[in-house]
């Protein structure tokens, strides 16, 4: 609107000059003729009058100047949708500038698998070594014994749900997630599960005790793993990623049985491990973890360690 009012003053005051200027000529020509030829009859009002007319064609003249110099040097007129449209054409500008940062999914399902070894021989009710009241002590070399296999193989799964993605304010880039993972572990089969021939053959010339036929069935010795861990992921937007959980919770459940016939075992997990992006929402990864028991569950300890690979999808 201020725009469109100077243009009007300006047109105003241009035709206003025109016409000063139209009504001046005659009457300043008229002047310089007769001015020759009648100097001496010509009389001070005339002149008067002349002179007051040209100072206001100057005058005229003056604003108008003044008013083309003003519109020239005077700040652009900024309204409200100028404004908005200005600061669109800024977020459009930075929207453009800033890097592309590809999304990914941070939450996974993984499928792993590996080798596992145990501390310690495993015993429970497949090592009957000796029975009190009936001299076997001396006869240990035909009891079934404990478990001598260490070694194991495991496969399993697990869940990674993302909680934060900088440590709770402490590092950048550093990814914390909550593990849910259960696996299943087999150490070995054993057979005569109880007592022997031998030792029933024993029992019976010694003590006169007829006992029933030796159990010759295969026990498997395995146990199953639910854990729940606190995961620390670094280097987040990478597509190699380390990691570690520094510690967590878990219940393993036994079988065969303790002596006592008791089957869960809670234990503690430590871990690290990484993972690499092989497409899109696809992983591999590798880890290796340490199974602390807390303590002897009736002469069952579960300890060791499991190390293997994994295959990752991200949700």
């Amino acid at each position: 609107m201020t725009f469109k009012k100077t243009k009007l003053v300006l047109s105003t005051a241009t035709v206003a000059l025109t016409i000063g200027a139209a009504l001046v000529a005659p009457q300043a020509m008229a002047h310089k003729a007769k001015k020759a030829h009648h100097h001496a009859t010509q009389t001070a009002p005339s002149y008067s009058k002349v002179d007051a007319l040209e100072s206001q064609v100057r005058m005229m003249q003056e604003e108008l100047a003044a008013l083309k110099a003003a519109q020239t040097t005077a700040a652009p007129v900024v309204t409200a949708d100028t404004a908005k449209v200005e600061e669109l054409d800024q977020w459009m500008a930075s929207v453009k500038a800033a890097p592309v940062i590809e999304k990914t999914k941070d939450n996974m399902i993984f499928f792993r698998g590996g080798y596992g070894h145990a501390n310690g021989t495993r015993g429970g009710t497949l090592d009957p070594t000796t029975i009190e009241g009936l001299g076997l002590a001396s006869v240990n070399g035909t009891t079934v014994g404990s478990i001598a296999d260490k070694d194991a193989w495991y496969f399993g799964a697990g869940l990674d749900f993302s909680i934060n993605n900088n440590l709770f304010g402490l590092m950048d880039n550093t990814e914390v997630l909550a593990e849910v993972m259960w696996d299943y572990k087999q150490l070995g089969s054993k057979g005569q599960n109880g007592l022997s021939v031998a030792e029933t053959t024993t029992i019976r010339n010694a003590t006169g005790i007829i006992l029933p036929a030796a159990n010759t069935k295969t026990a498997t010795v395995n146990q199953f793993t639910l854990a729940a861990s606190p995961k620390i992921k670094f280097m987040k937007g990478s597509s190699f990623r380390p990691w570690l959980i520094p510690v967590g919770f878990e219940i393993n459940v036994i079988s065969p049985p303790s002596d006592a016939i008791t089957v869960l075992s809670p234990g503690m997990q430590f871990g690290l491990g990484a993972d690499y992006k092989i497409w899109k929402d696809l992983y591999i990864g590798a880890d290796a973890r340490y199974h602390q028991a807390l303590g002897s569950i009736d002469g069952v300890r579960t300890n060791g360690v499991t190390a293997g690979g994994y295959i990752g999808l991200g949700f």
